[in-house]
């Protein structure tokens, strides 16, 4: 199904607060580099802005997965269609 998730209100939040900081890591890294500061440094702070940002692919992709299911079973799919249209989107993370 081609349709927005629906999150609940609290895992909205949640996500946009992370994606709020992880636009001021961005925002930092930037200054780091303007500022030359080690590559080390940048580095670290790079690997934490991909984490952030697998965490709120994760959360997305659970909610999409938990949509694609109700959806897909209360339309009358079968669980391994289900699925492996899940998977299309998954692999696409990945």
């Amino acid at each position: 199904m081609n349709r927005d998730p629906v999150y609940r209100q609290e895992v909205q939040e949640e996500l946009l607060a992370r994606l709020k900081r992880i636009e001021g890591q961005v925002r930092g890294v930037s200054r780091m580099i303007q500022e030359q500061r080690s590559c080390g440094e940048v580095v670290i702070q790079l690997a934490a802005i991909k984490a952030a940002i697998s965490q709120v692919a994760m959360t997305t992709l659970a909610c999409h997965l938990a949509d694609e299911v109700m959806e897909g079973l209360a339309g009358g799919k079968e669980l391994k269609d289900i699925m492996a249209e899940f998977m299309q989107v998954f692999r696409k993370f990945t």
